[in-house]
């Protein structure tokens, strides 16, 4: 018998997708109702794994637990070469394809699945390059309606032969910052969600400002950067900014700050907070979608039309 998680929290299930015969490990978090609001589609970052997106650390900070618990499906997954996929993929994969093999899993995800409004992306730091290279991709029923990213920008605030990862010298303080935006026991608890950077994507992140242009070319749909107050690996400055935002000519954008957190700002005190931003940036998506000039008219919309000509 399953568990049933104290006061009504949603419950977080381990999942396996496959991806053209890769195994994408993951969690599963689903709302009380059967159809959710959307599906939120969460990447971590290099050196990380699912687990990111569900801190443990204290009550409230799991954006699976907080998502579902709004209406949401929230699916974590291994990135390729990570996690149930390393054994498969030693060496790990390049941008194009983690992009193909994350698109195969959730092609096979969605098939036969109520997803309520659609996909949704949410991606931290190395994650949020796979994010937008998917987006980009997409086609039909995986187009996203945005993509929220955290801990990604284009101009490196290192120098570009420092990659990241979590088991690099001297890297440990640009991954979490000051102490005190952290509770007891998130470093403890951190380890545990810690992974081997693959080979592969550790020497491309290195030509990611290079590449950062084309990718961001293809993407359509609303983009949104949040910056940690002490993000350590990425420029943020205006000089900075203008340059990532450049690129995005198919998409809106927006830049937030996050106050009293460091790059890895969802295993932090400031987690909850964030995570209530995406979901806020997410029902702005949705928002943007239902109001947009031409869509088709419902029988609301011709009510709506009866009750102008009415009036006037």
């Amino acid at each position: 018998m399953a568990l049933v998680p104290p006061c009504g929290v949603p419950p977080v299930r381990p999942v396996t997708l496959d991806a053209g015969g890769i195994p994408l490990s993951g969690l599963l978090a689903l709302p009380a109702q059967p159809v959710p609001r959307a599906v939120l589609v969460a990447l971590h970052g290099s050196g990380m794994s699912a687990g990111y997106f569900d801190s443990r650390a204290r009550p409230g900070l799991s954006l699976l637990e907080l998502a579902a618990a709004q209406g949401y499906a929230v699916l974590a997954l291994d990135r390729p070469g990570y996690g149930a996929s390393a054994a498969a993929l030693p060496e790990g994969q390049d941008l194009a394809g983690q992009t193909a093999t994350l698109l195969a899993a959730l092609e096979g995800f969605v098939r036969g699945r109520e997803l309520g409004a659609g996909l949704f992306l949410v991606a931290h730091s190395g994650g949020g390059r796979i994010a937008l290279a998917a987006a980009a991709a997409a086609r039909g029923p995986l187009v996203p309606l945005g993509v929220d990213l955290s801990g990604l920008g284009r101009r490196w605030a290192v120098r570009p032969w420092q990659p990241d990862g979590p088991d690099l010298p001297g890297s440990w303080r640009r991954y979490w910052g000051a102490l005190r935006f952290y509770p007891p026991g998130a470093f403890r608890l951190g380890q545990d969600l810690l992974r081997p950077v693959p080979a592969v994507e550790a020497r491309e992140t290195l030509w990611w400002p290079e590449m950062y242009p084309a990718v961001a070319a293809g993407v359509g749909v609303p983009v949104r950067f949040t910056f940690a107050e002490q993000e350590q690996w990425w420029r943020h400055d205006g000089e900075a900014l203008e340059e990532l935002l450049t690129p995005l000519t198919g998409a809106s954008t927006e830049v937030a700050r996050q106050a009293h957190a460091g790059h890895n700002i969802s295993l932090g005190w400031a987690a909850r907070t964030y995570h209530l931003r995406v979901l806020s940036f997410l029902e702005e998506c949705l928002l943007a979608r239902d109001t947009a000039v031409g869509r088709v008219a419902t029988g609301s919309d011709r009510d709506l039309k009866k009750v102008d000509a009415d009036l006037t």
